[in-house]
């Protein structure tokens, strides 16, 4: 591990309730102070002073704010997978276009909640191996799914599964990331029809 994946690394895994608390408490806090004062200013100082503990008891848990920050974006990757795969899960509608719009709908409504905060995210957000590998892990499981998933559904068409499958992914994912962390996000309702309408027109087109 060089130095600079160090640097990103939590100092201390919690193995306590009351530890697991304050680290929750820190990471609550840092992501308000991210999206009220940014990222620059939004020192440790500012995230100690929010979630009420010593500049020093957050030293405890993270090295710094770049850490925090990667540790927001993995939270926020990993309840994303837990989302989707609570759809996966679940008893999905017959049409085609309907179960289009229930993974749709999931990719929306995991980015609604602050989109201040996700645009931060998205553009201050440091590389990291341990975020690469868990990406790519999430990926390759979405991948495998959706394969599967239009494979066997008798309203698709296309000649080539694995490139649409690549791109009813993509589309899902980068298109709803950027517009609705946008200044101006598009209307979550009319992001959902489109991009629906869009790909359901795709996958029955052959």
């Amino acid at each position: 591990m060089t130095s600079g994946q160090r640097r990103l690394q939590p100092r201390k895994q919690p193995r306590q309730v009351r530890a697991e608390l304050t680290r929750q408490r820190i990471l609550g806090a840092a992501a308000h102070v991210f999206a009220e004062h940014g990222y620059a200013a939004g020192t440790t100082n500012r995230i100690a002073e929010r979630a009420r503990i010593s500049i020093g008891s957050l030293y405890q848990y993270f090295p710094n704010k770049d850490a925090i920050l990667l540790e927001l974006v993995i939270r926020h990757l990993e309840e994303g997978w837990a989302a989707l795969a609570g759809r996966q899960d679940g008893e999905l509608p017959e049409s085609l276009e309907e179960v289009l719009r229930v993974f749709v709908r999931a990719q929306i409504e995991n980015h609604q909640d602050d989109p201040q905060l996700l645009r931060l995210m998205m553009e201050q957000a440091p590389s990291s191996t341990v975020l690469l590998d868990k990406i790519a892990q999430y990926e390759q499981a979405n991948f495998d799914y959706f394969r599967d998933l239009l494979g066997r559904h008798p309203e698709v068409r296309v000649a080539d599964l694995e490139t649409a499958t690549r791109l009813v992914i993509s589309t899902i994912q980068f298109v709803v990331h950027p517009l609705v962390a946008a200044p101006e996000p598009v209307d979550p309702t009319r992001l959902e029809n489109e991009i629906v309408t869009m790909l359901t027109r795709y996958l029955k087109a052959g």
